[in-house]
């Protein structure tokens, strides 16, 4: 949760306590919680929005394959070069093209 460990915590919330003190603190504690709960009741209005909007297809998309903390830009580059190492087939042509365009 953003880098924040129980120790953290604990203490924000000590320093809160002096900083707020013993009457204002319960409103506080109070106003962050409406805070908390309306930022995740926007989250997941966002989210049925978007899944209203996308249809059937948004629950078939692999979401964990898009995380940016999953790329590796050495895997990436593997496999593009074992993509341009195989053979496409070409066409070739027996004659050369009218016109002058050709070697010579």
């Amino acid at each position: 949760m953003f880098g924040l460990t129980f120790e953290k915590v604990m203490l924000l919330a000590v320093l809160a306590g002096f900083l707020l003190g013993p009457d204002r603190l319960p409103a506080a504690a109070q106003r962050l919680g409406e805070l908390a709960r309306g930022a995740r009741r926007l989250l997941s209005d966002a989210e049925s929005r978007v899944k209203e909007e996308m249809g059937p297809e948004f629950d078939t998309v692999d979401w964990r394959q898009l995380d940016p903390r999953r790329y590796d830009p050495r895997r990436v580059i593997r496999d593009a070069l074992r993509e341009s190492a195989e053979p496409t087939p070409t066409a070739r042509r027996s004659t050369p093209p009218e016109g002058g365009d050709g070697p010579g």
